[in-house]
């Protein structure tokens, strides 16, 4: 199916565009699910990384549409975490969550072609729906991804403080981030679904909403991926600045959400009950928040 058509359409059925990121900070994993030392090299911090997401994507079930993980939170734990990570997406896929994997990959010609192949390919062990790409080593970098037929997203103008340093810079046709979207805009169109939204989106921070709506003018069928609500400081409203009018309300991407999710107060306990309500409750006051943010 076409991602985009597909993300839209789960969005839409569940009034709100919350997506959960999957970052296992070690220093944070809850005392229910600890083990070992919780060293990056001991052999059970990965097993423990497991068990916790995977008590997490099951309360995800139908609640959100698409979950996150950030590659780089299971590369730190050698190859166990790259197998944990294989079966974690294997979960969330079987509980009918898209994935969209956070590795903001990037490179030339048959390396690319590499990282399209690794994830986004028929048959690929850790095949994923979605991934996160950096296209400022230039745009051809992006064919070997966008001949796949999955979601791509661009980073476009993030969240990060820093990201002003470069993407703020100005040109002849404006800040670097602009003129990035724009020069996005022809592959945007090429894959565009039925739902006229496109399979090219692009990354843009909740903590920077004026500069969404700059970044939605440059491109109106892109889906966001909008990083930086909830514990990195954007509010709701913020982060919803770049979507639109659609059937059931404003759309036009998803509003990740990690530590606000994963790691609430009162979720530090190895009380399992306890833990499971404050995991409910942060989910679900994220969704009330955004569903309010998006309704007509």
């Amino acid at each position: 199916m076409h991602f985009a058509d597909d993300l839209i359409a789960r969005v839409r059925a569940l009034g709100h565009p919350l997506c959960v990121g999957l970052d296992p900070h070690l220093a944070r994993i809850p005392p229910l699910f600890r083990r070992g030392s919780m060293a990056p090299g001991d052999p059970q911090t990965a097993d423990a990384v497991e068990a916790f997401l995977g008590a997490v994507v099951d309360r995800l079930e139908g609640r959100v549409a698409v979950v996150k993980p950030q590659i780089a939170f299971f590369e730190q734990l050698g190859w166990r975490g790259l197998a944990a990570l294989e079966r974690i997406v294997a979960r969330c896929q079987e509980r009918g969550l898209l994935v969209l994997l956070d590795a903001k990959r990037g490179d030339i010609g048959s390396t690319a072609q590499g990282y399209a192949d690794a994830y986004l390919s028929e048959g690929a062990p850790l095949k994923v729906d979605a991934l996160t790409l950096n296209a400022y080593l230039g745009l051809d970098t992006l064919e070997p991804f966008a001949a796949t037929g999955a979601g791509l997203f661009v980073l476009v103008r993030t969240s990060n403080p820093g990201a002003g340093d470069l993407q703020d810079l100005k040109t002849p046709e404006g800040p670097i981030y602009l003129r990035m979207a724009r020069n996005l805009r022809p592959l945007s169109d090429r894959l565009v679904g039925k739902t006229g939204w496109s399979n090219l989106g692009v990354v843009v921070g909740a903590t920077w909403p004026e500069q969404a709506i700059a970044v939605r003018e440059a491109l109106p069928q892109a889906l966001f991926l909008v990083p930086g609500f909830g514990a990195q400081g954007g509010s709701a409203a913020g982060a919803v600045r770049g979507f639109v009018p659609g059937p059931v309300g404003l759309e036009g991407g998803v509003v990740n959400s990690s530590r606000g999710v994963l790691f609430p107060a009162g979720a530090a306990t190895d009380d399992a009950a306890a833990w499971g309500k404050a995991i409910d409750g942060a989910l679900n006051e994220s969704i009330d928040l955004l569903g309010q943010a998006v309704a007509r």
